[in-house]
């Protein structure tokens, strides 16, 4: 549920006044990008990852980034945000950025603007989940392979209609595939496979998002070494395990996929191995 104050161009807003009218780029044409991430007593988790991805999409869009529009800017304004909304524990907070008002397709200037929120946050979320995640391929719509699609756009539609018909099948995600009938990612997660003590994640030229905690498994030291891999669903079928993860929950286990089922002994290790990392715990 939405608190008491958002964040729109430096200026505290109560959360349910309107901002927009109807010449916003982000609602005309999903002209922009944002981060979801995890703030954990006052710590912006992997704020450094989120950052740089912020930036490159960004340049990829051709924004005109400011000066000042660091990665200090980027913690301060979330800590503060939270700060604002009392919320001291575990938040949810939503940095979003869009084009200036203007022009059709073409528009008049490439500033940036931008709205944060930050929701309260259930520490479940800190917990591996006790029951693994029921799982299908979405069939409708497939993600595409380009230089945009690693971006966390503001136009979401293929996850939006992933998501729907998650909900209509009784499942928990919905696995999207690129052009080729590949695995991309998930609706809101990337998706890794164990495979005879290896772990795999699809690359970028897939058509997944460059999800932060991907990258930040695909970099630390842990306990298994993950790898880039091309994926087909018969690897999925086959996997000894499957999980999911994003920058809110971490890693989730997958136990069905169709008509396979699995269990999340890899999962736990590096559950575990990543709270130790980032909180200690």
């Amino acid at each position: 549920m939405q608190v008491g104050y958002l964040c729109y161009n430096g200026k505290y807003i109560h959360a349910g006044e309107p901002i927009f009218t109807a010449d916003n780029r982000s609602f005309r044409y999903g002209d922009g990008c944002f981060e979801t991430l995890k703030v954990y007593q006052n710590n912006v988790i992997l704020a450094d990852l989120h950052y740089e991805r912020l930036i490159a999409s960004l340049n990829l869009l051709h924004f005109d980034i400011p000066t000042n529009f660091t990665k200090e800017f980027f913690i301060t304004s979330i800590r503060g945000l939270c700060a604002k909304n009392s919320l001291s524990g575990l938040a949810r907070v939503r940095f979003a950025v869009f084009r200036s008002d203007g022009g059709l397709y073409d528009p008049v200037n490439n500033l940036p603007n931008y709205v944060i929120q930050a929701w309260d946050l259930s520490k479940t979320v800190l917990e591996l989940n006790e029951n693994g995640l029921i799982t299908d391929i979405f069939p409708d719509v497939r993600k595409n392979c380009d230089k945009l699609s690693s971006i966390k756009s503001n136009n979401c539609l293929p996850y939006v209609m992933a998501a729907m018909f998650a909900r209509q099948h009784r499942l928990n995600e919905a696995i999207l595939l690129n052009p080729y009938g590949r695995i991309a990612d998930s609706t809101i997660a990337n998706v890794f496979v164990v495979q005879d003590n290896e772990i795999f994640t699809p690359p970028l030229t897939e058509g997944p998002v460059c999800g932060v905690m991907r990258k930040y498994l695909l970099q630390a030291e842990l306990p298994f070494k993950i790898k880039e891999k091309v994926l087909e669903i018969e690897d999925l079928e086959n996997a000894d395990e499957i999980f999911l993860t994003n920058a809110i929950y971490g890693i989730r286990w997958v136990g069905t996929f169709k008509d396979s089922n699995y269990g999340n002994a890899t999962a736990a290790i590096l559950h575990e191995a990543i709270h130790e990392n980032l909180f200690g715990m």
